[in-house]
């Protein structure tokens, strides 16, 4: 199963993650199929930046968010998109 989920970057104690689309048996921070934007916890307010279309094209053709993606994309709108776009195709 094809999955949207963060990969840890940075430094010791300065996290910094990738939201990516990777196969569900790779590890954590191991090869992955296409990078979609980021997510910086540590800036007050956290940054956040996604690609929305890929992300709603990868998630018609099937792939499953991780919970805090999930969240992530929410807040960005991405579920009314999905949704936009599954009225538009039927």
């Amino acid at each position: 199963m094809v999955r949207i989920r963060l990969t840890r970057m940075g430094k010791k104690k300065q996290p910094f993650y990738r939201i990516v689309v990777v196969d569900q048996k790779k590890k954590r921070d191991g090869a992955y199929i296409e990078s979609l934007g980021y997510y910086n916890p540590l800036k007050e307010p956290y940054e956040v930046k996604v690609d929305i279309d890929r992300a709603v094209e990868w998630m018609l053709k099937g792939a499953q968010p991780s919970e805090t993606v999930s969240k992530l994309l929410g807040k960005l709108g991405l579920y009314e998109k999905l949704e936009e776009a599954k009225s538009k195709k039927a």
